[in-house]
């Protein structure tokens, strides 16, 4: 039951991610980032209904149910995000030799209005949760915003790996934001804090005593060991954008150059 939990975990995190990543690369080459964002509307409210479907029910289905809700809510909101669509109230680059506090606010500026829609998310599943049988949706989401925040500030202070791949067009001003160096110390504590969830998770598994226990940590290990993993991937040079590269279409770059010369 755990390692199916697991792969479940795995191949949602896998395809929402990959999924997202195209819907954008199609909206960059086409020009319609809002009509994407609206048009993803629907998942959201789908991810909502099927949240508090799942608050009452303790059982396999209500633990995938809320699973599956959160991870809709969470893509909406990160496509609306990679779209530019909700992004923050700063949309230019970071001008030269600018550092220390007036930096960073600069770049939280860049980014203020989805963290205020993450945070708002997230205090919703809270609300909705207060006294829920079920509250795996909660704890999903809760996983992958703690697990988005360690990341920014580690792309801010400074990793040594930095794939800037997949930044869409309209979000290019960010990658002036991020710091190519050494690591600092956000990325020790955000590595601490990632393994303490983890193990607690591990923990709460190795110990689940019924299916539904087992179902639930089963899949919330897997994302808190995904997200340390996407911590390490800063660090340890391997190609991890190969996971979605081959099944995005062509940048639009790219493709206008091969019609220029008629291939």
């Amino acid at each position: 039951m755990s390692w199916i939990a697991a792969l479940f975990a795995l191949f949602a995190w896998w395809f929402s991610t990959g999924l997202i990543l195209f819907v954008v690369r199609r909206a960059d080459r086409s020009g319609g980032h809002k009509l994407a964002v609206i048009a993803g509307v629907p998942a959201a409210l789908i991810g909502a209904a099927l949240v508090q479907a799942s608050l009452g029910m303790h059982s396999v289905t209500g633990v995938y149910l809320g699973f599956i809700g959160a991870l809709l809510i969470w893509g909406w909101i990160e496509l609306a995000f990679l779209a530019g669509v909700i992004t923050g109230h700063v949309t230019t680059a970071c001008p030269p030799g600018l550092i220390g506090p007036a930096r960073f606010i600069r770049a939280f500026g860049t980014v203020s209005y989805h963290e205020l829609l993450l945070v708002c998310g997230l205090w919703g599943l809270v609300l909705a949760s207060a006294g829920a049988e079920n509250r795996v949706a909660l704890a999903t989401f809760l996983v992958l915003f703690l697990a988005r925040i360690c990341a920014k500030l580690n792309l801010f202070f400074g990793v040594p790996r930095i794939n800037t791949e997949f930044v869409p067009d309209r979000l290019a001003h960010l990658k002036t934001y991020f710091t190519r160096g050494p690591i600092t110390l956000a990325f020790p504590v955000a590595v601490t804090v990632l393994t303490a969830l983890l193990a607690v998770c591990a923990e709460r598994l190795w110990h689940a005593g019924n299916e539904v226990t087992i179902a639930g940590f089963g899949l919330l290990t897997a994302l808190a060991a995904l997200a340390l993993l996407e911590h390490w991937l800063m660090v340890v040079p391997l190609p991890d954008a190969k996971l979605w590269r081959w099944m995005l279409p062509a940048p639009k770059t790219e493709l206008d150059k091969d019609k220029t010369h008629g291939f």
